[in-house]
């Protein structure tokens, strides 16, 4: 089918009503909130003083942290992308779903945003950033496709800064629409580094046009997360902070109706402690805290969310609406309005998410992107080395793997190399890694960049600190709150002691040794804060006072997970080296991948001292 035609499930109702039946998302009670008038409906939704009882209606289609996700597919297993829900990804699905909407509702009372964190995430994300780089004339993937969706705007995410300004900038270049933020500032100036907001002006046929004002908002995390891309150049004020400027800039604009498209989660917590002065997940918090806004498309935190907050000072309901992520869902925000004293008002807002696994891929979507799709399928699948055993990162979250031990060992052998001839290159050398991906796997025989990559699903950065031997042990004590108390041997189940607290495998980091073994029992049956026994280097007890380099990504020595001593400890590493690349380097470089290189049994997990058997079911 040529792009420029229009495919059945899009120009026939029929199809388009049997297709959304399957989309609507149930279950939980968060399909929908508080049902409004159908859309584009007129009624009587409120006879009030000054109003004039006409009500028209506004729907605002959203998605979220796509990712870099285009197509249904998973590259690193090569195959399309499934999971044990069946969600299907990619904005390819969610334009389907958005196309399909608009349709019915009609394109002119529509509009359509993105809540941030779409740059990273992939292979077809990470090959025009660093391969075939945007900022060297190529079309990054993510704007070709976004530019067929049709976007109003978008919202900056956290992840859009990975790169650096100048890709980030040659992104934005490249969009139909703008890119919005105002919390993203002039380190010098504080003056708006990027668009903060727009208004569309929503046509209605015989009546006053509707004048809608869309405010871009990040969490300020990017101040840490990517400190060495923004440090001198950027900064990130709140985003309660930012709003209770520019709502009412917005409305001095004329706008009749705000939107918040806010890179930022519901629960009011954040993961660096009080390394900033403002909160991570706040979109809650700016909806209760700042008047005049009437729904926030929220995104980062990867959940779905349809839900209202009850604004402290109007007291008037704010809706709350975030899609899942990767394209999983779309979100959908029904705003009602009735004109009161002459101007438009929201009177009521309904909420609702789209699956997007029920409906086929947008062609106009795919047909734009199918080239760099096919450019960077080759890229992943070449073989660059061999493998003399299978690895696999399946048991990692619960047992010492040669998977893990292989990312340690490259990260620790780059960092040595590089203090060389330094008064750290004399220090031992330890390095950190995280069961990212339950999934990974390294095959015996051919290696390829898929395999290796899977190890490695972010794109984080490799630096150096120094931490004492105190300072060592803490690390471990707070990574080992990762497991549930348990005392006994087992077998038990590993989701039975994982996860404790809602712990991600991310904030799960397993140390090991470089040129001597760091071994440690984790011992479950003691309280947390406590765990940590036998803890030795090279056989012999780690003294409070030694001191030892640590390899370390920069999310976490940036503050991400909240690992104590990282922050502060002097930097001796930082060459912006992504990790993905070191490893997929490490590899390409050697040809053959000897786990009897690198992999020991570091630690282990006891109770009272005795090994727990841990079943992977």
């Amino acid at each position: 089918m040529s792009t420029n035609e229009t495919p059945d499930f899009l120009s026939s109702p029929t199809t388009r009503r049997q297709l959304l039946a399957m989309a609507a998302v149930g279950g939980a009670g968060i399909a929908t909130v508080a049902a409004a008038s159908p859309a584009g409906a007129a009624g009587t939704a409120g006879q009030g003083p000054g109003t004039d009882g006409e009500v028209v209606t506004l729907t605002v289609l959203g998605t979220t942290d796509l990712h870099g996700n285009v197509f249904n597919w998973d590259y690193f297993n090569n195959r399309e992308y499934d999971d044990k829900t069946h969600n299907d990804i990619g904005i390819a699905k969610a334009s389907s779903v958005i196309k399909m909407r608009r349709a019915d509702l009609g394109a002119a009372s529509t509009l359509t945003l993105d809540a941030g964190d779409t740059i990273q995430g992939t292979p077809l994300a990470y090959y025009y950033a660093k391969i075939d780089p945007i900022t060297g004339g190529a079309t990054h993937p993510m704007a070709a496709a976004m530019n067929q969706v049709g976007y109003d705007a978008a919202a900056l995410g956290n992840h859009e800064f990975n790169y650096g300004i100048e890709t980030l900038r040659a992104f934005e270049s490249q969009l139909d629409f703008p890119l919005l933020s105002a919390n993203t500032v002039d380190w010098n100036t504080g003056a708006p580094a990027f668009k903060p907001w727009v208004i569309k002006t929503v046509k209605l046929e015989d009546r006053k046009p509707i004048k809608v004002g869309i405010l871009g908002l990040v969490t300020p995390g990017v101040a840490i997360w990517d400190k060495a891309n923004v440090d001198g150049r950027l900064k990130f004020p709140g985003i309660i902070e930012q709003a209770k400027v520019f709502v009412p800039r917005l409305k001095a604009a004329g706008a009749d109706v705000v939107i918040v498209s806010c890179h930022s989660g519901t629960n009011g917590k954040s993961s660096w402690g009080d390394a900033l002065p403002y909160v991570e997940n706040a979109s809650r918090l700016m909806a209760e805290q700042v008047p005049g806004i009437d729904a926030v498309l929220v995104g980062h935190s990867h959940v779905e969310v349809v839900d209202k907050a009850t604004n402290a000072q109007t007291g008037k309901p704010v809706l709350l609406v975030e899609p899942l992520y990767w394209g999983m869902r779309v979100a959908e925000m029904t705003l009602s309005l009735q004109k009161v004293r002459g101007q438009w008002q929201v009177v009521d807002s309904a909420g609702r998410l789209w699956n997007a696994n029920a409906v086929p891929e947008d062609p106009a979507v795919t047909g734009a992107v199918k080239a760099a799709h096919e450019k960077v399928l080759a890229y992943v699948n070449g073989v660059i080395g061999t493998c003399t055993q299978a690895m696999s990162a399946a048991t990692s979250r619960y047992e010492d793997t040669p998977a893990m031990d292989f990312i340690n060992y490259v990260q620790a052998d780059a960092v040595k190399k590089a203090l060389a001839g330094t008064p750290e290159g004399a220090l031992p050398m330890l390095s950190i890694a995280a069961p990212f991906n339950k999934l990974a796997a390294i095959p015996q025989g051919d290696v390829t960049i898929r395999d290796v990559a899977g190890l490695y699903i972010y794109d984080n950065t490799l630096l150096g600190i120094v931490l004492t031997g105190a300072q060592v042990k803490d690390y471990l004590e707070k990574s080992a709150s990762y497991f549930q108390t348990y005392s006994g041997t087992g077998p038990v189940a590993a989701d039975a002691i994982t996860n404790a607290g809602g712990t991600p495998d991310y904030n799960y980091d397993i140390m090991g040794g470089l040129d001597a073994d760091l071994t440690y029992d984790i011992d479950l049956a003691k309280a947390v804060g406590s765990r940590i026994t036998n803890l030795a280097y090279g056989g012999a007890p780690v003294a409070s006072d030694a001191r030892f380099v640590v390899a370390i990504n920069n999310y976490r020595q940036s503050g991400g997970g909240g690992f104590p001593g990282v922050t502060t400890a002097p930097v001796v590493y930082n060459r912006q080296i992504e990790i993905r690349q070191l490893l997929i380097d490490w590899a390409t470089a050697n040809k053959v991948i000897d786990p009897a290189t690198f992999s020991s049994t570091d630690w282990r997990l006891v109770s009272n001292g005795a090994p727990i058997t841990v079943t992977n079911s």
